[in-house]
């Protein structure tokens, strides 16, 4: 073999050497790259699911609730708001909501509201409070007489009984007339799932049947 062959020969395997070498640099270059963007996906994607979780945490039940509604708690949600008057519980239908005052539509996306000139949430008379039917209070629809109801304001847990539910036009106010006993009157819209502008009220009425001094702890939540 002649001296020009055998360098053509060397020339060709080390341009052959050569690409061998960028071919595996690149792949493995490929297999970082492909590991680095995966592992990325993959942390991005827990911490769209942590932050999910936080938020069902931090949210209501919101299972009844129309997508309207549910759009308009998280954009009211995103602004402190008032001081919590109290806190409502009804345990029947999973309901455990903050009590602020006011019934305009801002303050009844974030929680529901104390309605001006009857008592104040905890103190004697007839206290209002009135939510939305397609918000907070839906699961009003399955209440009934018998079931408890908790009012937590500060240093005090109230417990009352709903005594009675019942349908009214939206002018008859008489159901926040003043009470000889210390009560709540819960109001909403009804029908529950009334396509528009609901004709009518539905009211809930509860008497007190006990009273606790609470001990020392954290204040109301929001």
């Amino acid at each position: 073999m002649s001296e020009c062959q055998r360098a053509l020969r060397w020339r060709f395997a080390e341009r052959a050497a050569w690409g061998i070498g960028l071919l595996l640099v690149a792949a493995w270059s490929a297999s970082y790259i492909d590991a680095i963007t995966g592992k990325r996906h993959l942390m991005d994607r827990f911490d769209v699911l942590q932050a999910a979780a936080h938020q069902r945490a931090d949210a209501p039940d919101q299972n009844l609730w129309s997508p309207a509604r549910v759009a308009a708690w998280r954009n009211a949600s995103k602004d402190e708001g008032a001081t919590p008057l109290a806190v409502l519980r009804i345990p029947r239908i999973r309901l455990e909501v903050p009590v602020i005052e006011g019934t305009d539509d801002d303050s009844l996306n974030r929680a529901v509201g104390h309605i001006a000139g009857t008592s104040e949430p905890g103190t004697d008379g007839n206290s209002g409070i009135a939510g939305h039917r397609d918000g907070f209070f839906r699961g009003l629809k399955d209440i009934a007489p018998g079931d408890a109801i908790t009012l937590e304001t500060i240093g005090r847990t109230q417990t009352y009984r709903v005594e009675r539910t019942w349908i009214v036009d939206p002018g008859d106010v008489s159901v926040l007339d003043p009470t000889p006993a210390r009560s709540l009157t819960l109001v909403t819209c009804y029908p529950f799932y009334f396509v528009g502008s609901a004709p009518r009220r539905f009211i809930v009425r509860a008497a007190l049947v006990a009273e606790a001094v609470d001990s020392p702890r954290h204040p109301l939540r929001r």
